[in-house]
């Protein structure tokens, strides 16, 4: 073997060597997560109980970044366009990655194309409420009620393209009806105007409302689930409710920019399911009202396949509201 030949080998041997060890060695800083909402919020919530556990098991701090504006795109659209290295992710959830193509025409990303799906962290359901004194004490006097004063109800909403705008246009074209929407500043406001009786209802998710319809600020009529929320147990599911067909999670997950390596999205995926799998982790998702997947579905083929069925869920009836 020639001296030159032994030489080019061994160079390339070291730098396969290298490139191994680099591979090996993902994270070496810190990992950014990008949640496309304002602190405190339920996405934000679940974003740091999951990052934190994700942390110990990388060995590396999981940094929450929130970037909120235009219902969560702002942020998921700064966190595709990220360098595919594994240090920026981010939590999306049902609006930013299922509903966001059918309410922004000229969105700056494809949910299905420009993200590598890591897992999903948790599902967040959503609840029906009302202000405690509207007169009516389940969902079926309710949706006659709405009928009959729908030139009159109001509807409360955390913003355009937020979890309660997006869910509560399913409810209505369902139920049938067009009320007067009221937009809000986020979820906390537009409760707060419901708990004092300011608005008629609102669709949320159980981790925001939770503790106003357990404590009697509100009134829960159903919940959109197949079973009944152990944090909820005494709020009847839209099937017992007589609203079979609204079943709603804003589910949360994580993805990262397209063509991240195959190993560094392994490494993340691993953590994820680490996280949503901790008795711990798990005990305080679900005292949140959340619902946590089991390994199989928090895997990234399962978040692909959500991601594709929500869009084609979301899609053309967001679209089809937004041209009237």
């Amino acid at each position: 073997m020639s001296f030159t030949r032994r030489i080019l080998m061994v160079g390339t041997a070291m730098a396969l060597g290298i490139a191994g060890a680099m591979a090996q060695a993902f994270p070496t800083k810190p990992i950014t997560m990008i949640v496309p909402f304002a602190a405190g919020g339920p996405t934000d919530t679940i974003a740091r109980i999951v990052g934190e556990h994700m942390s110990r098991t990388l060995g590396q701090t999981v940094v929450i970044e929130n970037v909120a504006g235009a219902g969560g795109t702002t942020g998921i659209t700064r966190a595709a366009r990220s360098a595919a290295d594994g240090y920026t992710i981010m939590m999306g959830h049902m609006g930013t990655h299922g509903a966001a193509p059918g309410l922004y025409p000229k969105l700056a990303y494809d949910p299905q194309k420009d993200f590598t799906p890591i897992g999903l962290a948790a599902g967040t359901p959503i609840v029906i409420v009302t202000r405690k004194d509207l007169p009516v004490k389940d969902l079926k006097e309710f949706m006659e009620y709405a009928k009959k004063n729908e030139k009159t109800i109001n509807q409360a909403h955390a913003g355009s393209g937020s979890v309660s705008h997006i869910t509560c246009i399913l409810l209505n074209e369902m139920m049938k009806v067009d009320p007067t929407p009221i937009p809000y500043q986020g979820t906390g406001p537009a409760l707060n105007d419901l708990v004092s009786g300011k608005v008629d209802y609102m669709c949320d998710q159980i981790v925001s409302v939770q503790g106003q319809v357990a404590g009697g600020g509100v009134r829960g009529l159903a919940i959109a689930t197949p079973s009944r929320s152990p944090s909820l147990p005494n709020v009847p599911t839209t099937l017992e409710a007589g609203l079979s067909m609204f079943q709603v999670s804003a589910w949360n997950a994580v993805f990262a920019p397209k063509d991240i390596p195959a190993d560094v999205a392994k490494k993340l995926q691993d953590a994820l399911v680490k996280a949503v799998t901790d008795p711990a982790t798990k005990t305080k998702l679900e005292g949140l009202g959340g619902v946590v997947p089991d390994a199989q579905r928090a895997s990234p083929e399962a978040l692909a396949t959500l991601v594709k069925t929500e869009n084609d869920r979301w899609v053309p009836l967001l679209s089809r509201k937004v041209k009237q």
